[in-house]
């Protein structure tokens, strides 16, 4: 069955990783349909989330030729039920006849933040899940939207006894 699936990724923090990993992707033409990287607790490693659409076959190959990279210290099959994921969004939006109450008012309802505003656009950044951007993207599209920026996916595993990180 073709779905989404997380892999969670602690490398080497240096230059040449991103580029070597995103070409494992790309030589064995699967997409990557989100990808969020950042230093960890520790500097000398980043953490990857990498979101790609595949079966289960292909779910198995990337795991196993990941762990395959000399710069890749592990990698790990996130799944929905044991881990936290969240997506970070700065939208700009057009401010029409229904003015900067109405939209604040929806940046609002989902939880969001007006991060810049002028004569005619407000921007706000909305955090949660990729459903809960879906929805207030789909909700703001009858504002107007200017612009949007999405960081990507990020995720960890739930809980204090398997951390997933290099000590």
């Amino acid at each position: 069955m073709i779905e989404k699936f997380i892999v969670g990724i602690i490398v080497s923090n240096h230059f040449g990783v991103l580029n070597r990993i995103a070409g494992l992707y790309a030589k064995r033409g699967y997409n990557i349909d989100s990808l969020a990287v950042g230093e960890t607790e520790n500097p000398a490693y980043s953490r990857m989330t990498i979101v790609s659409t595949g079966d289960e076959y292909m779910r198995s190959q990337v795991l196993k030729q990941l762990e395959k990279l000399h710069d890749v210290k592990m990698v790990v099959l996130l799944d929905n039920k044991s881990s936290v994921s969240i997506e970070h969004m700065l939208i700009k939006l057009k401010l029409g006849e229904e003015g900067k109450a109405t939209i604040s008012d929806l940046i609002n309802d989902y939880g969001g933040n007006v991060m810049d505003f002028g004569a005619d656009f407000i921007t706000a950044e909305i955090s949660g899940s990729s459903e809960k951007i879906e929805r207030f993207i789909s909700a703001a599209r009858e504002v107007g939207i200017l612009e949007v920026c999405r960081s990507g996916l990020i995720s960890m595993k739930q809980g204090a006894d398997d951390v997933f990180c290099v000590k």
